[in-house]
């Protein structure tokens, strides 16, 4: 069975995502390289909204990665992880000209949470 990237980035399939629920003080958008001579196809990469959050704890409020995952209410592990992706997926943007996505939670409808989903909404 072929993996499908947007599933399993980077072909790898481990544990599933544990639903977070991120309020992010912007509705999401997208970013892109304005210049006159680019393709109409432009490759894009996907932030999602915890990986937004963390990098604006940690590089924007210069938060510790403990202090973070504090706010969030993760495991420094995944505070980490999730630091680590937003950070390489920034760089990949900026250096090969990719648009940035701001996606909507992958576990809601519409960036609308769901109900019955247990989770608590916090303000990054």
């Amino acid at each position: 069975m072929p993996e499908n990237p947007e599933i399993c980035p980077k072909g790898k399939c481990g544990r599933p995502r544990v639903r977070r629920c991120v309020e992010l003080n912007e509705p999401p958008g997208c970013y892109a390289p304005v210049c006159p001579n680019r393709k109409a196809n432009i490759e894009m990469v996907t932030l999602y909204p915890e990986e937004i959050a963390v990098l604006k704890l940690v590089d924007l409020q210069g938060l510790s990665q403990e202090d973070a995952s504090g706010v969030l209410g993760v495991s420094r592990k995944t505070a980490w992880r999730d630091l680590h992706e937003a950070r390489y997926k920034v760089a990949d943007a900026l250096t090969n000209g990719k648009m940035i996505k701001v996606s909507c939670c992958p576990h809601t409808d519409g960036g609308v949470q769901p109900h019955g989903c247990g989770m608590q909404t916090r303000d990054v």
